[in-house]
């Protein structure tokens, strides 16, 4: 158990690394892969918090059930701040050896250097007063929380508090204060394993619900406007946590499956559902969401990360010859993921600023 919270420093990673020359910090003609910057008009702010949750015990390692969280927000200033990368440094390393396993088609270790994509968040810059909206965003199965960066800064730009959450165990990897933890998934989980990972990641998300007041920035936190959204995983988890408490007004699901759990009754919650017409589970997707009121959305020429930074990152990993046309494909689509994000972007801060004034 307690090996896969230090793995990165295992033979797996030593391996790995052998194969390869040394990371560069940029790609492809000498440019640093870049996130798009948050369109709203105010500057982002950011912190990192640690959570423990003493009465469950972790279902992947045993022990303490531990959870990472970003918070973003809109900053008064940020003069003075630094932006925050997207992962940690060794985060970096342990991504760059995990991700062609977990993402087939992504660069191997040593062909990028993960460690040099900034967010547009600032660390620790002070906050905007006013009492906002609160969006808690579970990322997909297999993805930490730091690939749904780009949709978060957008939301907090325009006036939310936005929380990311890792659910360490199945996220690539997690850097908590107790040591780096890996992922017990690669390749699709079985469907005890998907049911475990849902289960966890409904009980991690009231966890983080039952704690806003305890966080940082709970003074311009307003509890009475909540909303969950997620992808894949995170948007299953999201609509059946909201399902099962009151205090969320509404719930948006970037192509999350809906056959998990019976419909329960009452669960006509204001939802969004979002989905790629080139994601291969399209047709269960769609079979799910039969008996789910909701807006739906359908997205052309994209797939299933187009929702998340994977979006624009492999976009540019095509364009300097890191990633092949069949796995963009097979990753975000063939369409252009500006456009795409721009839609989803538009799409899920106009569906919570309706239900969520």
């Amino acid at each position: 158990m307690t090996s896969r919270r230090t793995l990165v420093k295992g033979t797996l990673f030593a391996s790995a690394a052998a194969l390869l020359p040394t990371a560069a910090s940029a790609v492809g003609g000498g440019s640093v892969l870049r996130l798009p910057a948050p369109a709203g008009p105010y500057p982002v702010g950011m912190r990192r918090v640690h959570l423990t949750d003493p009465s469950r015990t972790d279902p992947w390692v045993g022990g303490v059930r531990e959870l990472m969280l970003t918070v973003l927000y809109p900053a008064r200033s940020v003069r003075g701040f630094s932006r925050a990368p997207q992962l940690t440094p060794e985060e970096a390393e342990v991504f760059a050896a995990y991700a062609p396993l977990v993402r087939p088609g992504l660069p191997e270790p040593g062909a990028v250097d993960w460690g040099e994509v900034l967010t547009h968040g600032y660390v620790g810059a002070p906050p905007l007063p006013g009492r906002r909206p609160v969006l808690v965003y579970s990322p997909g199965g297999g993805d930490a929380r730091t690939l749904g960066s780009t949709l978060a800064e957008d939301l907090a730009s325009h006036g939310r508090v936005v929380v990311l959450v890792d659910h360490p165990g199945d996220a690539s990897q997690v850097e908590l204060p107790t040591g780096m933890r890996t992922t017990v998934l690669i390749g699709p989980p079985d469907p005890a394993t998907f049911r475990t990972m849902v289960d966890t990641r409904i009980a991690d998300l009231r966890l983080v619900l039952d704690r806003l007041g305890d966080l940082p920035l709970a003074p311009v936190m307003d509890s009475c406007r909540i909303g969950l959204y997620g992808h894949s995983a995170g948007g299953t988890a999201a609509v059946y946590a909201a399902l099962r408490d009151r205090r969320v007004g509404a719930v948006a699901n970037l192509e999350g499956y809906l056959d998990l759990y019976p419909t329960p009754v009452g669960s006509e919650r204001p939802m969004l559902l979002l989905r790629t017409d080139g994601f291969v589970g399209g047709g269960r997707i769609e079979s799910s969401w039969e008996s789910f009121p909701g807006r739906r959305v359908l997205l052309a020429a994209a797939n299933h990360w187009a929702f998340t930074d994977y979006g624009p990152l492999v976009a540019r990993l095509q364009d300097a010859g890191l990633v092949a046309a069949t796995a963009r494909a097979a990753l975000i689509g063939t369409g252009d993921p500006v456009v795409t994000l721009d839609e989803v972007r538009a799409r899920v801060g106009a569906f919570f600023a309706r239900h969520l004034s």
